[in-house]
């Protein structure tokens, strides 16, 4: 039998009491802006994409635009996530406490969160090449289906993966004018990565998604978790490497990646016990394995 909420279900009752947040507390919660560790996890990707597509530093323009452009969309996604998440987070101990999930605002409102913000978003998209229109629409579809994945695919953490990469390719749209073959194969390796860090951060839920019927790649790997995100970590790091060598990075991007390979060691360690303070501890540590790529990247072409 599912254990799935009934989609009938009413919505939480809206709290007005003496001790609710102001509105603005409430939607800087409901778009995660006080827990700024996924912005990173978006933005260092995408900053690698703008500086190999550029061949160094992108110009400020571009810079601005798609640093502004990934807070404000990771922003907006934090709130479609919740309001189809609403029902769930309520039955989770990590995500009981959120805003939906409290009723310290009505659906109606984190609707329009997520609109203004795409919106805004979407005002940049003229100062920039027309080739990362298409590319745009597409990661907005993604993003704004992804939560839902979580009821029929038995891996979100992919379909996750490539929502969090798709400023990979628009990156290099801005800069070049259309996608070349090696934006693809970064975006690929970095939706192993995705999956590397969003499983630890599984891990963490693993017994309250059992419970409610919600799927994760932690459950999907079973025993086999610690292995996958190993072995995911290292495909990442395969795939970067190789990629850096065919763009001809030197010493300066090497010295980068030992970094991330240190830290992706470091979070195996953590998660092997698989307590769940662990195995979250490693998932926000990765902001760190993105910074170390990046600097590489960006220290390579600084020495030149």
């Amino acid at each position: 039998m599912s254990n799935f909420p009934s989609p009938s279900a009413p919505d939480p009752v809206i709290n007005e009491g003496p001790r609710a947040r102001s509105r603005l507390a409430c939607y800087v919660s409901l778009t995660r802006l006080d827990k700024p560790i996924g912005i990173a996890l978006l933005l260092w990707p995408t900053l690698d994409a703008l500086w190999l597509a550029a061949r160094g530093w992108p110009g400020m323009l571009l810079t601005t635009i798609f640093t502004v452009g990934t807070v404000l969309m990771r922003s907006a996604g934090c709130a479609i996530n919740d309001v189809a998440d609403r029902r769930f987070d309520l039955q989770v101990a990590r995500t009981s406490g959120r805003t939906l999930a409290r009723g310290e605002i009505a659906v109606w409102e984190a609707i329009a969160v997520a609109i203004v913000l795409a919106a805004c978003a979407a005002f940049t998209l003229p100062l920039l090449h027309p080739a990362t229109f298409p590319l745009a629409l597409i990661a907005v579809v993604i993003s704004a289906s992804y939560p839902y994945s979580k009821r029929f695919f038995p891996m979100p953490q992919a379909y996750l993966g490539i929502a969090f990469s798709f400023g990979i390719p628009m990156a290099f749209a801005a800069v070049l004018g259309y996608v070349p073959a090696r934006a693809w194969l970064l975006l690929c390796a970095n939706l192993f990565w995705v999956v590397a860090y969003d499983t630890e951060y599984a891990m963490v839920d693993r017994r309250d998604d059992l419970r409610i019927g919600i799927r994760s790649s932690a459950i999907l790997f079973g025993r086999a978790d610690v292995l996958a995100v190993a072995s995911c970590y290292a495909v990442y790091l395969g795939m970067l490497a190789a990629i850096a060598r065919s763009e001809g990075l030197g010493w300066g991007f090497a010295i980068g990646w030992i970094g991330a390979l240190a830290c992706a060691l470091a979070h195996v360690a953590w998660i092997r016990g698989r307590d769940p303070q662990q195995c979250f501890r490693a998932f926000r540590h990765n902001h760190w394995l993105g910074l170390s790529i990046f600097a590489g990247i960006v220290g390579d072409f600084a020495l030149r």
